[in-house]
């Protein structure tokens, strides 16, 4: 366990570590004071700053936009010498001869753009060479049960526009989609569909950063990271995987992609699927492992937090891999909960520099609008004709059974208030919700990619036409009166306005709540 590879004495040698870094900052100061002058001096990323003592720790190199360089945590641990405690602050460690320019452990900026394609802008994610379009395709539903989902000609039509015409390159997946399957769509066929367009060209294979991921909890462990990743290989027919992720923590964590959880329960963590879930340490050593194979370029995590980040950085030092290059999860317009619960701080290039991939911005669907003059299926009790009507003719997710229940977060009585405010903003500034709502995610500097997937043409080549880099972004004063919405409630897709007094610390498909 994580507690037997601690060094004896950790504990006075991180009291140690404490008062060695104050001395540092103070013991250097003067090195700092090339010039007396007290105005502000420009530093990357158009943020300001005055004169201070982190400027003798600033990276010898510049930045890609010929910018000052940044101060780090790394070097401020180089200077006051205690590599020999973290890993990453010695060049001479096992952690830092093993690794790779991959991934997050290179010397790029993460979300910088990097080049146009056929007017799509190409931003780096992590700090490696893996460079991907500021749009992906999402895949969940390609090839699926589900009552709209578009077929495998559909789908490679989807590919053809948007890879070989319109520069798209992420395309995002895993092993378990499609979703929902059956036994004619089983697990792995959307994957399989991938494969099938890339055959038909070599070629296309370098147009591409594929992301898959591998099925969570107990079922992550330094074997199975080998054996499934090589089973969506099979299935991709491609011999590498630029991007791997955990498609949810091994461990137990509330901040989950179904229902209202937030809260932490300590006592979760003894339950059979999670008591001996995989460490960071083995998970960043099987990821490492592919990577010197060459099986891999990059790896991450999905549906995790800003613990689970930096544990996964952290981890990958102290065992020699390459770091994390990706956290991917939910966020919208009405669910900014990353740049808000540390995960946007966690993941910038002043501290891990990883990537962002941002899904469900559309937030099932709920961001077009179309479920604000009619209500979706099952949130209608009082009308169960026109229920019945709705599931018969779905307009969306929204108005199938299963995924209407399963996603009624994004309906919260707070976020259906907040999306209507919205809608009054966007046709204010003469857009449509749908337009407003992509643009705005497009332009959040912690998102290096938003990725959204479609059941028709027609909407990928409305979501095409946003993502354009000739599309300026949004003005300043619209941005601030989103900002202003947001501001009544911060957290809308977890509140509620209808829990029952007999839930007794349930939600509304049975998880556990507050």
């Amino acid at each position: 366990n994580r507690r037997a590879r601690r060094a004896p004495g950790l504990h006075e040698r991180v009291s140690s570590v404490r008062y060695s870094l104050s001395m540092a900052s103070i013991s250097v100061a003067p090195i700092a004071l090339v010039s007396t002058r007290s105005e502000p001096r420009k530093v990357p990323h158009g943020m300001w700053r005055s004169a201070s003592p982190r400027a003798a720790f600033m990276r010898p190199r510049a930045n890609a936009d010929g910018g000052h360089p940044r101060p780090t945590r790394r070097n401020m641990i180089q200077a006051a010498g205690l590599g020999s405690i973290f890993p990453f602050g010695d060049k001479s460690s096992p952690a830092n001869a093993k690794r790779s320019p991959v991934g997050g452990g290179g010397s790029g900026v993460t979300n910088e753009v990097v080049e146009t394609v056929n007017g799509m802008r190409q931003r780096r994610l992590g700090g490696g060479d893996i460079v991907v379009s500021e749009f992906g395709l999402g895949t969940q539903r390609w090839g699926s049960a589900d009552f709209n989902a578009p077929d495998e000609a559909m789908c490679h039509k989807f590919m053809d526009y948007a890879v070989l015409e319109k520069g798209v390159s992420m395309v995002d997946t895993a092993e378990q989609y499609p979703i929902p399957s059956d036994r004619g769509k089983p697990e792995g066929d959307t994957e399989r569909i991938i494969g099938s367009w890339m055959k038909k060209d070599k070629s296309r294979r370098e147009k591409l950063v594929i992301a898959t991921k591998i099925t969570s909890s107990s079922n992550v462990t330094k074997k199975n990271i080998r054996k499934d990743l090589e089973g969506s290989l099979t299935r991709l027919g491609t011999d590498y995987v630029d991007v791997y992720t955990l498609h949810w923590p091994a461990r137990y964590t509330p901040q989950s992609n179904w229902g209202q959880s937030l809260m932490y329960h300590v006592e979760q963590e003894q339950a059979p699927w999670y008591k001996n879930a995989a460490s960071f340490e083995e998970i960043a050593e099987a990821m490492g492992e592919m990577i010197a194979e060459g099986k891999l370029r990059g790896w991450g995590m999905c549906n995790d937090n800003a613990y689970g980040l930096t544990a996964s950085c952290y981890a990958a030092r102290a065992v020699g891999a390459p770091p994390p290059c990706v956290l991917q999860n939910d966020f919208s317009i009405i669910n900014r909960r990353i740049e808000e619960n540390g995960v946007t701080e966690a993941s910038s290039p002043v501290h891990e520099n990883v990537g962002f991939m941002a899904y469900n911005v559309l937030a099932g669907g709920v961001l077009t609008g179309k479920y604000l003059d009619v209500a979706a299926a099952v949130d209608n009790p009082q009308d169960p004709e026109l229920a019945e009507k709705l599931l018969r003719d779905p307009r969306g997710r929204m108005d199938d059974y299963s995924w209407g229940k399963t996603l009624y977060r994004y309906r919260s009585g707070p976020a259906e208030v907040a999306t209507r405010q919205y809608a009054a903003l966007a046709e204010e500034a003469g857009m449509s919700l749908t337009e407003m709502s992509l643009r705005w995610c497009r332009q959040r500097a912690g998102v290096t990619t938003t990725l959204l997937g479609h059941t028709s043409m027609a909407q990928l080549e409305e979501t095409l036409k946003y993502f354009d880099a000739s599309v300026p972004k949004l003005p300043q004063d619209l941005m601030w009166a989103i900002d202003r919405v947001h501001m009544q409630n911060r957290l809308l897709i977890f509140s509620s306005d209808r829990v029952g007094a007999d839930w007794e610390g349930s939600g509304e498909i049975g998880e556990r709540i507050p």
